[in-house]
């Protein structure tokens, strides 16, 4: 296999893993010890690769860190490199994404608690706010989600910069077409089960638990709520439900083949009150056909009970495999589409990230 590199975000520290000549992945010692590692990305854009990394220290609170040379050596810009300007009187809790431009070099957007949105022109070192979805007349109305008030999923377009999806919890899902000057609520046809009868297809408030854009079709998203999965095929425009064949429609992740389009991988949950995976299995559930139809993937995986269930960010689908990290400490990976799976690191802190690259 070609050089890549994993990238693994725990609630005590980050992990990485290169590949070896055989093929699979050798964890390195841990970096950022005891601090809780919320976001990663790995941006292949540049003449050499970044890493990014959005950290809490606790008393000292959330910033972003940057690496040149894969992990060797960490940076931090000067000045906080996100911070609310002085007129919104807001402090920064969390930084739940981070994620580069495909279109702008040097272009790195980050979500953040509470529900904003920050670009980053200098390759994620520093950051502003997109005022835009600031200023949006429905954002003093969001709610948090169990999690906080977090946006924690970007879509951008693959070439056209002007166009940016986001979601929130419980904001829901918002589009751009103008590069983040004014953005619009994209969620007709999402229902929120947990608002009263007649009240649950609203304009905004829906709990998006993740967003994924189908390879080579960027117009067609697929979206994990809290309680449903959905298909929209203009760009949230409007959404149509695929999880109705699933054990159970609850769930955090949701990813996309790199180079298949129609195909997804899901991972089911229970019920919102009972977050440990279905039949107490770890079952990755994929759809070729662009959720018309779903077929477990489990062989490799415990034969169970497990119970320790799976977070919106801690699974990926890239050209060096497909991953997945667990509450309970354990990364898994899947080199042939998810048909067979093995354990790649063990005991580990909560799993909260995982990306994965190939350099």
């Amino acid at each position: 296999m070609t050089d890549a590199v994993l990238a693994i975000g725990t609630r005590k520290g980050l992990f990485l893993a290169r590949s070896t000549a055989a093929g699979a992945f050798r964890v390195e010692p841990i970096a950022f010890s005891t601090v809780g590692i919320h976001s990663v990305a790995i941006d292949t854009g540049g003449a050499a690769p970044r890493l990014l990394a959005g950290i809490e220290y606790g008393h000292f609170g959330p910033s972003v860190m940057y690496s040149d040379d894969l992990g060797a050596t960490w940076r931090e810009a000067e000045s906080p490199p996100i911070a609310f300007p002085e007129k919104t009187e807001t402090t920064l809790t969390r930084v739940w994404q981070l994620t580069p431009s495909p279109s702008e070099p040097g272009v790195v957007w980050a979500g953040v608690e509470p529900g904003a949105l920050f670009r980053s022109e200098d390759g994620g070192v520093t950051f502003s706010l997109v005022e835009g979805l600031w200023e949006h007349p429905h954002r003093p109305r969001w709610q948090p989600g169990g999690g906080g008030l977090c946006l924690h999923t970007i879509i951008p377009h693959p070439s056209d910069p002007r166009v940016l999806g986001v979601a929130i919890s419980t904001g829901g899902f918002y589009r751009t077409t103008d590069g983040g000057l004014s953005w619009e609520a994209a969620n007709q046809g999402i229902r929120a089960p947990f608002l009263p009868e007649g009240q649950q297809y609203p304009e905004f408030g829906q709990c998006v638990h993740k967003v994924a854009m189908e390879a080579g079709r960027p117009d067609r998203l697929f979206l994990q709520h809290h309680f449903g999965v959905y298909r929209s095929d203009d760009f949230g425009g409007s959404w149509h439900d695929i999880g109705s064949a699933l054990p159970s429609d609850f769930g955090f992740p949701v990813v996309t083949h790199p180079s298949r389009p129609g195909t997804l991988y899901v991972l089911p949950l229970h019920a919102d009150m009972d977050r440990t995976p279905v039949g107490h299995r770890y079952r990755v559930y994929r759809s070729t056909d662009a959720g018309g139809s779903w077929e477990p993937l489990e062989r490799g995986l415990p034969e169970g009970p497990v119970h320790a269930s799976v977070l919106r960010d801690a699974m990926a689908a890239t050209e060096a495999g497909l991953f997945f990290g667990t509450r309970g400490g354990e990364v898994y990976r899947s080199a042939d589409d998810g048909a067979s799976w093995s354990l790649v690191a063990s005991h580990l802190p909560d799993v909260l990230t995982v990306r994965a690259a190939v350099l």
